[in-house]
């Protein structure tokens, strides 16, 4: 199988690799480009064009390497990005970095700056890198609501316990549940996220998302199938089954997609599981973030980081106490 990382370059455009060099605590490497390069002074992710006979991480290692002395150990294939310049058209494609040896140091830049995602403070951007940072706001974890199977108290008290350890985005998709009581447990959820800064987003009912004031909507297929017009939320995000929806995710300019099933049913019925190689094949290129969910837990990240997933949304998984170490 041939892996985003490993895909060699296409000749339709400047096919550039890029490295989001990501802390432990979070924090991602921003470079400012020298003078006398085009676009001197914008800030940017580094890296560089991929050189004849390069597979698109071969580059991003050497790229790396040249301009901040670091030697890459880990860098998971992201998202990718074409942008139009005056000069020429680039595809840029993005791993996240999250393992190197070596002090990183501006051999080649003006500067270096550590950020926050969501709080950065460096401009000018460099117009092609502009559209990941928003992406970079997303956790890895995706946790559907499961009260329907735990009882709404049992899965109340599981929800606080996962805020309690991080868990940064959630969403309340109860089937079969009237609005009013959908709207009663969507406030609680609201509430609860809001202390500890997590977001909230309604499966399915626009309405409802608005009425308790969640972050955003999680559009089921059929309904991003019909939709012609993004949903004025915050975030918005999808479920996809094929390379249909995913086209249609990307033209809607949705914040992630939700991709599957993997390996087991993820709630949509009449998808057989598509596995990993497939998976991956149908997001190599891919501009929005993409999840992968059916069958899974959160030991499955490492997995779907490899295969060029940003991570995984879980239901029943979500809600389980982790494997003692």
């Amino acid at each position: 199988m041939t892996t985003p990382a490993d895909a060699p370059a296409s000749p339709n455009a400047v096919d550039v690799a890029a490295g989001v060099i990501v802390r432990a605590d979070g924090q991602v490497l921003l470079a400012q480009r020298p003078p006398k390069k085009v676009y001197a002074g914008f800030w940017e992710f580094p890296g560089g064009k991929v050189e004849s006979g390069e597979t698109i991480h071969q580059a991003l290692v050497r790229e790396l390497h040249e301009e901040l002395g670091m030697r890459v150990t880990r860098a998971y294939p992201w998202v990718t990005q074409v942008f139009t310049y005056p000069h020429a058209t680039v595809r840029i494609h993005f791993f996240r970095v999250t393992a190197w040896d070596g002090e990183i140091v501006a051999r080649e830049h003006s500067g270096i700056e550590w950020q926050v995602p969501g709080d950065m403070n460096l401009a000018p951007m460099l117009p092609a890198n502009t559209p990941v940072l928003r992406s970079l706001e997303l956790p890895a974890e995706y946790a559907i609501s499961n009260a329907a199977d735990m009882g709404e108290d049992a899965f109340l008290r599981a929800l606080d316990r996962r805020l309690a350890d991080r868990l940064m985005l959630v969403q309340l998709r109860e089937e079969g549940r009237s609005r009013a009581d959908l709207r009663a447990l969507g406030q609680r959820m609201v509430a609860a996220a809001r202390g500890h800064g997590a977001r909230v987003l309604v499966a399915g009912d626009i309405q409802v998302a608005q009425e308790i004031g969640a972050d955003g909507v999680h559009l089921t297929a059929a309904q991003l199938a019909a939709m012609d017009a993004r949903p004025p939320f915050a975030w918005v995000g999808a479920n996809c089954h094929d390379e249909h929806a995913l086209a249609k995710a990307r033209d809607l300019a949705l914040d992630f997609v939700v991709l599957g099933p993997i390996l087991g049913p993820s709630g949509g019925a009449g998808h057989e599981p598509m596995g990993w190689r497939r998976f991956s094949r149908l997001i190599e290129g891919y501009p929005v973030p993409v999840l992968a969910a059916g069958g899974l837990t959160r030991g499955h990240l490492e997995t779907a980081w490899t295969h060029g997933g940003h991570g995984v949304a879980l239901r029943r998984a979500a809600w389980r106490d982790p494997p003692a170490n």
